[in-house]
């Protein structure tokens, strides 16, 4: 975020150069009263400025006056555009905003690792072990969830059994998290895939998708059934990937609307593939 600092004005002594004449304290304070010091030494006149010089000296000091009271925000954008169109044409300018590259996440901690788009942004205090969100679609997210250390003996990701039945234990948390106690809500629900695979570390993966779309009732507390019209509220896909190390069992979650799965399928699925889960030392 940036901080918008407030111009300070510029003393008046800074401002202009002119001819002044300064009156003596004592003859201010005891001005029309009678001194037992004495009489007070007259005052200091200055000779007068060129009426050119008195010119140039006021045009510069607005000029500076003009330049501090610019917010620091305008100039820390005005360099950076002036960069960025300096390295690239108004073409390639066009095309940057499509490049979005990712990044690599490392918790060497809890042991395990992803790479994110770079543009998500981190979110904290949202429940999950790390979550990330794009900050432009707010209902595109992933986190990770890790089972409890003290409770869970996990050897490999087949003690959930095969990718169907880990596919619906995964549909039926989702459902239970998104469980609503509103009235004329209802959840539509199906598995769309379930898999394994062997990544290069090693290590079998389950891969599972799910769509989730959620109904409700535009008027719920209307009588009479035709006045309670059900309308879609969000219709949206859930992507799981779970591991097994350090006798937990890591899940990668991404969430996405439908409509923008269709266009961001490949980079999804590549934060799918690039899930790891890793030994912890110690």
């Amino acid at each position: 975020m940036t901080t918008v600092f407030e111009s300070l004005p510029i003393p008046r002594s800074h401002r202009f150069r002119t001819a002044v004449s300064t009156t003596p304290k004592c003859c201010s304070t005891l001005q029309g009263k009678r001194s037992r010091i004495g009489a007070c030494t007259p005052p200091l006149t200055l000779a007068p400025t060129p009426a050119c010089a008195r010119s140039r000296l006021l045009t510069v000091c607005k000029a500076q006056e003009t330049v501090t009271k610019v917010p620091r925000r305008h100039v820390t954008a005005f360099m950076l555009s002036s960069l960025i169109f300096s390295q690239m044409g108004a073409r390639d300018v066009a095309l940057a905003e499509q490049s979005i590259g990712f990044r690599e996440y490392i918790d060497t901690f809890d042991g395990y690792t992803f790479n994110y788009p770079q543009n998500w942004i981190q979110v904290r205090g949202a429940g999950a072990d790390i979550f990330f969100r794009d900050p432009f679609v707010l209902d595109e997210n992933l986190s990770v969830e890790l089972s409890s250390p003290s409770s869970s003996r996990y050897k490999s990701v087949e003690d959930l059994g095969p990718p169907a039945t880990a596919g619906e234990k995964v549909l039926k948390q989702y459902l239970t998290e998104f469980m609503s106690t509103r009235l004329g809500v209802r959840r539509e629900s199906n598995i769309l895939s379930t898999s394994s695979r062997v990544a290069d570390d090693g290590r079998i993966y389950y891969q599972v998708e799910v769509n989730i779309k959620s109904y409700a009732n535009s008027n719920e507390l209307a009588v009479m059934p035709q006045d309670r019209i059900t309308r879609l509220e969000w219709d949206r896909r859930y992507l799981s990937v779970l591991g097994v190390e350090n006798n937990r069992l890591y899940e990668l979650r991404l969430q996405t609307p439908e409509n923008v799965f269709l266009e961001e399928e490949g980079d999804l699925r590549r934060v799918m593939e690039s899930f790891r889960v890793m030994k912890v030392m110690g």
